[in-house]
């Protein structure tokens, strides 16, 4: 059996949530990381947890981004859990699924220098302070307002012209 690590965990589901339509960015899986987790692991562990998924083939880099393999989106689409369940389920189904998992191996290396990630990350955290949009953060909700009641208003004479 070979030891599960939780960044590999987080890197996986990250790699799934970005690179849906296509490759994704390392600035986007750096995003999806922060979305699911509320932070992102150091560049060490990242570039560790890149070589590692790589060589197992789970992760695979395609036109200057990086997805998952057909083995690894397959493996995803296989693990059991609630629809309704927050990430952490979500990161503990993942783990135990991967702990039975057994590699295939062959696949290429990915080595990443902690420097790349580095930049990647200090981007992200960039973009969150700036004003822009990005679809992977979670948009905070409006503080509700005090002075308007829910509902449907009503004209105070019942909506309707006054008879005479």
């Amino acid at each position: 059996m070979h030891p599960i690590h939780d960044v590999d965990v987080l890197l996986l589901m990250a790699t799934a949530l970005a690179a849906k339509r296509r490759p994704a960015e390392l600035v986007e899986i750096m995003a999806a990381a922060h979305l699911i987790h509320g932070a992102i692991p150091l560049d060490v562990d990242l570039a560790a947890a890149f070589l590692r998924l790589s060589a197992q083939g789970l992760m695979a880099e395609e036109a200057g981004g990086y997805a998952l393999t057909p083995d690894a989106a397959a493996f995803m689409a296989g693990v059991r859990h609630e629809r309704k369940a927050g990430p952490e389920q979500h990161l503990l189904a993942i783990r135990l699924a991967l702990a039975d998992y057994s590699p295939r191996g062959g696949g290429t290396a990915i080595v990443l220098a902690t420097e790349q990630i580095g930049v990647a990350i200090q981007a992200h955290r960039a973009f969150l302070k700036s004003p822009g949009r990005n679809m992977l953060v979670p948009k905070p909700k409006p503080a509700p307002d005090k002075t308007r009641r829910p509902g449907q208003w009503r004209k105070p004479d019942g909506g309707r012209g006054a008879k005479r």
